[in-house]
C-alpha cells in the first residue's frame, strides 16, 4: 500500500512539472510574439503608408519592443489623486491574467496543451467576458470623465459582439460535435478541405468581426478613441500599469487568432487534399504550420487597421444586433438542418 501511495504521489509531482515546465514555455514564447507583434505592426502600417516605421534600435529598430519594455518598466507609476486606489491597481492586472489565462486551452500542436479540457471554447469565452471586468473597473476607478466612457463603451460592446462571435461557434460544436479544441481540430481532418472554413465561412465572417470588436482593435475601437476620449479607459495610467493593457490587448489579438485557426483553419494541419497531392509537406512539423496561421491572421489586423477609418458608436451597436446577431442565428438554424438531413 505504501509503495503504491509513493507511485502515485510520484507521477502527481511529474504531471505537476510537466505542467509548469510546459506554462512557461507558453509563457515565454507568447510574451515574445507581444513584443514582435508590436514591432511587426509598426513596420507593415509604415510601409503600407509609405514610411520605415522603427529604424533607430538595433538593425531595422529589431530591438524596439526591449526598449520599449524598459522604458514603460522605469517610467514612474501615477495614481490619480482622487482615484479608487484598490480597484485601480488591480484592474490592469484583471485585464492580463484573463487574456493569459486563455492560453492554458490551446492546443499548439498534437498532444501540446496545459490543460486538455472538454470545454475549451467555453473557458475561452468566459476569459473574454472577464477580461472586460478589468477595463470597466479601470474606467470607473479612475475619476475621469474620458476613461469612464471608455468603460462603459467597452462592456456594451462585449455584450454585443460576444453574443455574436459565442453564436458563431455553435455551428463548429455542431460540425464537430465537441467542445474540446483538440477535438475540433481532428474533427476538420475528415473532410477533403481540412477546413470548416468552407462550410462555415458565415460563421468565420461574424467570428473575425466579433474578434477586432472583443480586442477593442480599428475600426472598432471607440473604447480608446483617441480623437474623442484622449485613450478612453486607461488614459489615467502610467508606467507598467499602462504595458499591461498593452500586454492584454496584444496577447488577447494572438488567442483570438488561435482560436480562429484551431476552429476554422484546420489548426495545426494541412488539408487532405493538398497532402495527398504534395506528400512531403506532411513532413511539416504542426506547430509551424500552426504559426504561419496565426501571422495570416494577426496580418489581417494590422491591415484593417491601416486601411479603414472608425465607427460611429450607433453604427458599432446597430451592427452587432440587427446584423451579426440574426446572421449567427441563421447560420446556427442552417447548419442544425443541413446535418440532420445530410
Amino acid at each position: 500500500m505504501i509503495d503504491l501511495i509513493r507511485i502515485h504521489t510520484g507521477d502527481i509531482i511529474f504531471n505537476i512539472l510537466i505542467i509548469l515546465v510546459k506554462t512557461a514555455v507558453v509563457f515565454g514564447v507568447a510574451m515574445l510574439h507581444v513584443a514582435y507583434a508590436t514591432y511587426f505592426e509598426r513596420k507593415i502600417i509604415g510601409h503600407m503608408q509609405v514610411r520605415l516605421g522603427p529604424m533607430r534600435v538595433g538593425y531595422h529598430g529589431l530591438l524596439q519592443p526591449i526598449a520599449d519594455g524598459v522604458k514603460a518598466f522605469f517610467k514612474e507609476d501615477i495614481i490619480p489623486l482622487n482615484a479608487d486606489k484598490p480597484v485601480f491597481i488591480i484592474a490592469p492586472l484583471i485585464a492580463m491574467f484573463a487574456t493569459i489565462s486563455s492560453l492554458a486551452v490551446i492546443p499548439f500542436f498534437d498532444g501540446f496543451v496545459i490543460a486538455d479540457i472538454n470545454v475549451g471554447i467555453l473557458f475561452l469565452l468566459a476569459m473574454s467576458s472577464l477580461g472586460a471586468y478589468g477595463i470597466v473597473m479601470a474606467g470607473w476607478a479612475s475619476n475621469s470623465k474620458f476613461s469612464f466612457l471608455g468603460g462603459l463603451r467597452s462592456s456594451a460592446q462585449v455584450v454585443s459582439y460576444e453574443i455574436a462571435m459565442g453564436l458563431s461557434l455553435v455551428g463548429i460544436m455542431l460540425m464537430a460535435g465537441s467542445l474540446n479544441l483538440t477535438e475540433i481540430v481532428k474533427a476538420q481532418q475528415q473532410y477533403w478541405h481540412g477546413m470548416f472554413l468552407v462550410p462555415q465561412f458565415l460563421a468565420f465572417f461574424i467570428f473575425t468581426v466579433g474578434a477586432f470588436a472583443e480586442t477593442n482593435r480599428t475600426p472598432f475601437d471607440l473604447p480608446e478613441a483617441e480623437s474623442e476620449l484622449v485613450a478612453g479607459y486607461f488614459v489615467e495610467y502610467s508606467g507598467m500599469r499602462f504595458a499591461f493593457f498593452f500586454l492584454a490587448e496584444y496577447v488577447g489579438m494572438i488567442v483570438m487568432s488561435s482560436i480562429s485557426v484551431i476552429c476554422f483553419w484546420g489548426g495545426w494541419t494541412l488539408p487532405p487534399i493538398i497532402v495527398n497531392t504534395f506528400p512531403f509537406l506532411g513532413e511539416i512539423p504542426g506547430i509551424i504550420i500552426f504559426l504561419l496561421k496565426v501571422y495570416c491572421y494577426l496580418f489581417l489586423f494590422y491591415w484593417v487597421r491601416a486601411t479603414l477609418p472608425r465607427y460611429r458608436y450607433d453604427q458599432l451597436m446597430s451592427l452587432g444586433w440587427k446584423v451579426l446577431i440574426p446572421l449567427a442565428l441563421l447560420n446556427i438554424v442552417a447548419t442544425s438542418l443541413i446535418k440532420f438531413f445530410f
